[in-house]
């Protein structure tokens, strides 16, 4: 480990700590914020209910299919605005004010054109992830060297070989990272979804315990919650780590 990482841990442990030891001295009242011992204890009392782990392969299940048209439909945005240059300078006020947008506002429309199940969720956290996706990639594919395409066009490669070989890999960086805001953003439109009509979810859940005076239950599921999402990007950012290593970069 690096000694960023090693001061990051070291942070994040003492802050734990702190809240550990003001929370047992009672200088924190036990009915706004518990122990974090007491949560972990909570998350582990979760993971043995099965209502509990339904909710969470339903919210992922949600979440996953928000991020694969987040990606899918992002990428597709992105490579057609990097291509019509006139078209991406009309469009980039929208874009630059576009999370200053409520889209939270749409949920009820997307309940009358999708009915009360799923996919007024899946909508909600497309929405909120997809510009993320689409703007990461326009920056990927303006930053990619000129030269590089040069060389491309030189070496008669074709336009799926440039794609693949050239393109992607220069542009990887920002793609990569338009793919961890979306699975943030994805979680963000879903959970909240959750919060105001669901029933069933993560989200619906800690509502629940929220307004059943369940604390134990509510910092449970939440630190459950802030596992998976890290894990997620944990499991990006690796990823993302060892294509750099494969390309000479550190």
């Amino acid at each position: 480990m690096t000694r960023a990482s090693w001061i990051r841990l070291a942070v994040l442990g003492s802050a734990v700590a702190l809240l550990e030891v003001t929370c047992r001295l009672g200088w924190v009242s036990r009915h706004a914020v518990i122990a974090p011992s007491e949560m972990v204890r909570g998350a582990w009392r979760a993971l043995g209910q099965a209502d509990v782990r339904r909710d969470m392969l339903l919210t992922l299940s949600t979440v996953a299919q928000s991020f694969v048209l987040a990606i899918l439909v992002g990428f597709a945005i992105g490579v057609a605005l990097h291509r019509m240059p006139r078209l991406r300078r009309a469009l980039d006020p929208f874009l630059a004010s576009y999370y200053a947008v409520p889209t939270f506002v749409f949920y009820p429309v997307f309940i009358v054109l999708f009915g009360l199940n799923r996919w007024p969720l899946v909508a909600i956290g497309f929405l909120f992830a997809v510009v993320a996706v689409a703007i990461n990639t326009l920056d990927g594919l303006s930053r990619v060297p000129r030269a590089f395409l040069r060389t491309a066009r030189a070496m008669k490669l074709s336009g799926a070989q440039t794609l693949a070989r050239i393109v992607l890999p220069a542009a990887a960086p920002w793609l990569f990272t338009g793919a961890k805001f979306a699975v943030a953003y994805s979680f963000i439109g879903v959970i909240a979804g959750e919060f105001v009509q669901a029933g069933a979810g993560i989200g619906f859940a800690i509502a629940f315990a929220y307004n059943s005076f369940d604390s134990l239950t509510m910092y449970g599921l939440m630190i459950l919650l802030f596992g998976i999402v890290g894990t997620i990007n944990m499991t990006l950012w690796s990823y993302e780590r060892r294509l750099y290593a494969r390309r000479g970069g550190r």
